[in-house]
């Protein structure tokens, strides 16, 4: 009985030591075996692993590729033309080993500051050697290349490994905006005014043309007239000319009655002539024989 009794405090000290050993890394993380916050051994590999219990503590650490969003920066371009970029990039933590030695109990907080600075000053690098105008083209993924190129070399002394460099946004700073949006305002203006001298232009023309044909055909038509209306007195001449030839008395009647229908017209029905005039010799009672 009291030997059952020393032993269940000891078994219980052993289980506990030995739980207190093993450990289970999973396969999106790395893991540092720790001695007095030293570095004793990496795991890398998924399964299970051993520690020294009290003496020895373990740290994961992410292996999956991570996204860091870089705050908006404003650059200069070659051109002096400022702009607020936005960019991210994408890493993972290549050697975590070093990775703990240079950010220490910090972690990934740490190192993304770390980051940050990195990628703030090869963006300003970078993107300050070109004209804005390239970083606004969709021709910008060298650009993005030489970004990245030039953060891997400085990320990899803490351990990380940049996969991937990204400008997410470019836009004018505030400030610039409207003095911008004022600039294209009157360009656009500029373009509709011209657009517009160069239509009524065009109108003129087309206008003074339409004028001269209208002008042009109404001659032409004035003259065809006169000249059909010319050949159709000549007509009428020469017909008046036959029938007065073979009848000059019918002739003579006819010429009066028309002369009646035109002078009696509508409402007039008065007219003042000398007692001898021979207008109406036609319509007397009694004409002389001839």
């Amino acid at each position: 009985m009291k030997r059952s009794a020393f032993l269940l405090p000891i078994a219980a000290v052993v289980l506990v030591l030995i739980f207190s050993s093993i450990f289970v890394v999973d396969e999106r993380q790395k893991a540092l075996v720790l001695q007095f916050g030293r570095v004793i051994d990496v795991k890398e590999d998924p399964g299970i692993a051993f520690k020294l219990p009290l003496v020895q503590d373990v740290v994961f650490y992410d292996d999956r590729i991570l996204s860091r969003d870089v705050q908006a920066i404003e650059v200069t371009p070659a051109d002096d033309r400022r702009l607020v970029v936005d960019a991210f990039a994408r890493y993972r933590i290549a050697n975590v080993r070093q990775f703990r030695e240079a950010v220490g109990t910090e972690g990934i907080p740490g190192a993304e500051n770390r980051l940050d600075r990195i990628l703030t000053a090869e963006l300003r690098e970078v993107l300050g050697s070109v004209s804005s105008n390239e970083i606004l083209s969709e021709d910008r993924a060298a650009l993005m290349m030489r970004i990245a190129t030039g953060a891997r070399a400085e990320a990899s002394s803490i351990g990380l490994q940049i996969i991937d460099v990204r400008l997410k946004r470019t836009d004018l700073p505030p400030q610039n905006l409207d003095a911008t949006f004022a600039r294209m305002r009157a360009e656009r203006e500029r373009e509709a005014a011209d657009e517009i001298a160069r239509g009524e232009e065009a109108a003129q023309r087309i206008r003074a043309q339409a004028d001269r044909t209208v002008v042009e055909l109404t001659s032409d038509a004035t003259r065809e007239a006169e000249i059909v209306r010319g050949e159709a007195d000549a007509r009428r001449n020469a017909i008046f000319a036959s029938a007065y030839g073979a009848d000059p008395e019918f002739f003579e009647f006819y010429r009066s009655m028309s002369a009646y229908s035109r002078a009696l017209q509508g409402s007039n029905s008065t007219m003042v002539l000398s007692p001898d005039s021979e207008f109406f010799n036609y319509l007397k009672a009694d004409r002389p024989n001839e």
